[in-house]
């Protein structure tokens, strides 16, 4: 699986508005704020892209950090792969999104996340939704294409090589 095949290429967002300014890395309320503020606008991104109802978009950032209640989402190295299943969306949908000064996620690492991969899928398609976490998981492992991938500064650099890349990169 691509990364190309799920990531909505209109809601990719190569710079965050979110800010972790004056924010503690340690203050696990103002990290959660700052959490929900880079879910929210990921999500809002793909409600701007035609993917799910305005309606829907708020509902959808409770599931996604309903997830990330039971365990943070930021796998270290820079990377955060908040996501959820949600009955708002009857396909697999996802979008990227930098944050080039990074942002507090509370990673395994305990590090700052540059680089968010927001998933949401069908309820009912629990196997599609691992295996985009794996593809995901799997291409942001290279060392190389996440130093690449943090260099890009526009939607279409970012997109021009996620779909340079191979499966899993």
């Amino acid at each position: 699986m691509r990364l190309t095949n799920f990531l909505v290429r209109d809601a990719i967002l190569p710079h965050l508005a979110a800010s972790a300014a004056g924010v503690h890395p340690d203050d696990a309320e103002a990290v959660g704020r700052v959490k929900e503020g880079v879910i929210a606008e990921m999500a809002g991104a793909l409600r701007a892209a035609g993917c799910f109802r305005d309606a829907d978009t708020a509902d959808v950032v409770r599931a996604v950090m309903g997830r990330e209640r039971i365990g943070t989402t930021g796998i270290g190295q820079g990377i955060a792969i908040p996501h959820s299943r949600h009955p708002a969306v009857d396909r697999l949908i996802g979008t990227l999104a930098l944050a080039p000064g990074g942002l507090p996620f509370r990673s395994l690492d305990g590090e700052p996340a540059y680089v968010f991969v927001l998933l949401v899928s069908p309820q009912d398609q629990p196997g599609v939704h691992l295996r985009a976490l794996e593809a995901v998981v799997r291409t942001m492992r290279d060392e190389e294409f996440v130093r690449r991938l943090r260099g890009c500064q526009t939607r279409d650099e970012i997109w021009a090589l996620l779909e340079g890349a191979a499966p899993g990169w």
